[in-house]
């Protein structure tokens, strides 16, 4: 996969050396995107995430990336074991997770991937490995970093999708910058 026809993403578009300013970069943006969300914990259909799940999905493709990243400097074109996204939403409780706790370290698994690029030259970013999505391929650390980006970009499209569907479908009593879960409104939440 080298650009993504739903959300338009081409990964020839990221230099190397953009790889750590956009990776960095979804700290901030994760934290907007999620005060879009009226409810966070919200599904917004079967079998789709809710945007609190795509922000701790993102989370850990960040930590998986980085521990990839750090085998295929290590050995050659090593095999990466696939994350098991669907399992560990199950078995983490992506949904139950406080949305501070999993922004703070999204956060940090994005400054700490961001730092491992930075260090990285040519011959760095041309080591492969067997990447297991969406079938067995070798590819190499530079496809790696712009795969990731690609995640953080495409999860944004999904959580921005689940606000727009929350604001067409919202109650009457709701009111605009206002976000809940479940159980009610997010603490310290009760803006104008």
């Amino acid at each position: 996969m080298d650009r993504c026809d739903e959300c338009g993403f081409d990964y020839a578009d990221v230099s190397p050396d953009e790889l750590p300013t956009l990776l960095r970069a979804f700290a901030g943006r994760y934290a907007a995107a999620l005060t879009e969300v009226r409810q966070v914990r919200r599904r917004p259909a079967e079998g789709v995430w809710s945007p609190l799940e795509y922000a701790c999905h993102v989370r850990d493709v960040l930590g998986v990336q980085a521990e990839r990243l750090a085998l295929a400097l290590r050995v050659d074109e090593p095999e990466f074991a696939p994350m098991g996204r669907d399992e560990r939403a199950v078995a983490e409780a992506y949904n139950e997770q406080d949305p501070a706790t999993v922004l703070a370290t999204l956060g940090a698994a994005a400054d700490d991937l961001a730092d491992r690029f930075r260090v990285l030259g040519p011959a760095d970013l041309a080591r492969t490995g067997i990447y297991p999505w969406p079938r067995p391929h070798a590819r190499t650390l530079l496809w790696l970093g712009r795969h990731t980006i690609h995640e953080g970009e495409h999860h944004l499209l999904d959580i921005r999708r689940a606000a727009r569907s929350q604001a067409a479908h919202q109650d009457p009593g709701d009111r605009p910058g206002r976000r809940t879960t479940e159980a009610g409104p997010v603490a310290g939440e009760d803006r104008p």
